[in-house]
């Protein structure tokens, strides 16, 4: 089962909105076949891996992260590939999110004598597909905050310089989490303190989408996201209250700009903005900054992950990392759940499931 994990993160940024799924077929103790979900249209990682077979699968094994399909969709159903492979075990992380499938490829295999076994790594079969659970359940992606602060909360130094809060390790580490999520998100002040790449350099990956949260579109027409060879994959979201002439001239330069609705603030509505991205095939998203993003993103209740790199430096003044998001008092505290922490370059990394108050 670490194998199929391994195989289905191949596909991080190339499936959505479809699930991260891998494949191994093992036959008389030993990996016969194996494949993994490559691209969103493409062939399923089961059908992948039993198409790779070079010899006779009858009475093999097959495991898989994720239950197999037995709809049709842009595929045909794989239980149907696998009844007719001659497999008679498999081996399931985790059951399918989706109600199309959801234990009807089980019952499907089980009807038609094959033995299956369901939950092996269970957690981490899950973990892997959060933002497609997310997506199927309430139609909107799943966000990661990302933060890096300082040991008194603070995100920049009172002259608005972030340059550099965390270690080295830790920007290595950041750029992994770009690579695993579908889009990084950030807002207006991050992009006119920092005029930021938002792309992945320090480790191998696929460059994720970035969206820009600009209300009223101040974004400056020479900034770095508007200049590159990503440009096509930057997406601004505004409100009506941007000017039409910048948005054409903002548009001239090859981004996507989203008039959405805004909030009770004039800000852009995040729960519409999660819809949006969720239609273009982004599932999960990075969220960079700044402290405004990061407590909408937490009023609205959308936040799903924190992830918060503390360095050991005071500062003092500063901006902090949030702002009010609505909390009452303690009691109606958010609290994070089944965290971790761990050392990272020269920082703390600590993470966890956000959960909020009944």
């Amino acid at each position: 089962m670490k194998k199929t994990l391994k195989l289905a993160r191949k596909g991080r940024g190339l499936v959505s909105p479809n699930p991260l799924v891998g494949a191994v077929v093992v036959k008389a103790g030993g990996i016969v076949a194996q494949g993994y979900h490559h691209r969103y249209g493409e062939r399923h990682a089961e059908v992948e891996a039993i198409t790779a077979a070079r010899e006779d699968l009858q009475g093999s094994s097959l495991y898989v992260n994720l239950e197999p399909c037995s709809h049709h969709g842009q595929q045909p159903p794989c239980v149907l590939a696998i009844v007719e492979s001659g497999i008679r075990r498999v081996v399931v992380g985790t059951t399918d999110p989706n109600p199309k499938v959801n234990g009807r490829g089980i019952k499907y295999l089980r009807q038609h004598g094959i033995e299956v076994k369901v939950g092996v790594l269970e957690d981490s079969c899950r973990a892997l597909n959060a933002g497609f659970s997310k997506f199927i359940k309430t139609g909107l992606p799943f966000f990661t905050l990302k933060i890096a602060q300082t040991l008194d909360g603070r995100i920049s130094g009172p002259d608005g310089n972030s340059k550099w809060i965390s270690s080295e390790g830790s920007r290595t580490f950041a750029h992994r989490m770009r690579a695993e999520n579908d889009a990084i998100l950030v807002g207006i002040g991050t992009v006119l303190n920092d005029d930021p790449q938002l792309n992945v350099r320090r480790v191998r990956g696929m460059d994720p989408y970035r969206v820009v949260v600009d209300s009223h579109l101040r974004i400056p027409l020479n900034t770095k996201l508007l200049n590159d060879s990503l440009t096509p994959k930057t997406f601004i979201a505004t409100t009506d209250a941007a000017d039409e002439i910048r948005g054409r001239k903002v548009m001239d330069k090859g981004v996507t700009v989203w008039s959405l609705p805004a909030n009770c603030d004039g800000q852009v509505d995040m729960r519409a903005l999660g819809r949006k991205l969720v239609s273009v095939g982004i599932t999960s998203v990075l969220v960079e900054g700044g402290s405004r993003v990061f407590s909408s993103l937490l009023k609205s209740g959308l936040a799903d992950r924190l992830a918060v790199f503390i360095a050991p430096k005071l500062l003092g003044n500063g901006l902090s990392a949030l702002s009010d998001f609505g909390v009452s008092g303690l009691d109606k505290s958010v609290v994070l759940g089944d965290y971790k922490s761990r050392r990272v370059g020269g920082d703390i990394l600590l993470t966890g499931t956000i959960v909020y108050p009944n």
